[in-house]
């Protein structure tokens, strides 16, 4: 699976807002990067949930079969589309009937080809996310995507910029995460 998100999700200026009053700033002179930081912290927290935050449309590459396969991203709201992708790269739309698709209660995304095709990969184009902006993420995720973007910002000039979240930040995701067994 190969997934690239086709366009980053929009952030609301106050998710800006609230990570300057969390730093007390007042300046705009760090707006470039404090947001930066926030994008940093949405990848983070989609990493450690197994949850995209924000809802941005997105492509993931799947093997041409006609088995079930699940997208890897979650929750998926809407799957728009199938492609089949040639050896040199060209791709094609398939027909509404060349596929079936299936979006469970958890937000899985599947699909799988309703006949053979001559490709041997198809890019499946689908919607994907928690929330439709900023200001409808759960407050705990939206809480912990601050902290870690101002932890990362005061950490900047040290080596204390650390891989994974910090505890506070770790609790406060914890109940959005997925587990897999096995």
């Amino acid at each position: 699976m190969k997934r690239a998100i086709t366009a980053p999700p929009t952030l609301a200026p106050t998710a800006l807002a609230e990570l300057k009053a969390w730093l007390g700033i007042s300046t705009t002179r760090d707006d470039a990067e404090l947001t930066g930081l926030i994008r940093t912290a949405l990848e983070l927290c989609e990493g450690f949930t197994g949850v995209m935050p924000l809802a941005s449309p997105c492509e993931e590459i799947l093997h041409a079969c006609g088995e079930w396969q699940s997208l890897a991203t979650r929750p998926v709201l809407a799957i728009t589309g199938v492609l089949a992708i040639a050896a040199d790269g060209a791709r094609s739309a398939l027909t509404g009937t060349g596929y079936e698709i299936d979006i469970s209660a958890d937000g899985t995304g599947r699909m799988r080809l309703a006949w053979p095709i001559d490709q041997t990969r198809v890019a499946v184009r689908f919607t994907a996310g928690m929330a439709e902006g900023w200001d409808t993420l759960p407050d705990a995720i939206r809480q912990g995507l601050v902290r870690w973007a101002a932890h990362q910002h005061r950490a900047r000039d040290t080596d204390k910029a650390a891989a994974g979240p910090p505890a506070a930040i770790a609790a406060l995701w914890r109940p959005w995460r997925r587990v897999r067994i096995g």
